[in-house]
């Protein structure tokens, strides 16, 4: 009968070392901080529907990069175009973003990408089945100033 007792009590004691062991590697690691995006790397979005991309670079009506901008696409596809895939990113400090895996056709013309930043707003247009790798400029503008299209 003193076995099992005794074989219980160092079961417990090493469950308790084994937690204080864990509690204390836990207090002892070494606090990292999460690092920020460096803001010279172009940031890219792969949407897996095909080969083609999309390279952008982001102005405003001066001419400067438009940082954090949001380039955002939306995707129907697949039989009656029952699948649909909405895609986001942001530029870096040049202006700069890449949509990869693009369709390389569309049942319906070409995909039209909207940017925005605070009250500014721009648009393209691509046709991925004639440009594939499509290199496109897109200029901010504030809606009193947009042009009607």
């Amino acid at each position: 009968m003193l076995l099992p007792m005794d074989h219980r009590r160092i079961r417990l004691l090493a469950f308790f070392l084994s937690i204080s062991l864990g509690a204390l590697l836990l207090l002892a690691s070494p606090q990292t901080k999460t690092a920020s995006p460096d803001p010279g790397t172009i940031p890219v979005i792969d949407g897996a529907l095909g080969s083609c991309s999309a390279d952008f670079t982001v102005t405003d009506t001066a001419g400067a990069p438009v940082y954090n901008a949001k380039i955002r696409v939306h995707i129907a596809y697949g039989f009656m175009n029952a699948r649909k895939l909405d895609l986001e990113v942001g530029t870096n400090a040049d202006g700069k973003a890449r949509f990869e895996g693009l369709p390389n056709k569309l049942k319906h013309g070409g995909l039209t990408f909207y940017a925005s930043h605070d009250d500014q707003e721009g648009s393209a247009f691509v046709d991925p089945a004639t440009t594939c790798k499509a290199q496109l400029k897109m200029t901010l503008q504030t809606a009193a100033t947009k042009k009607p299209e």
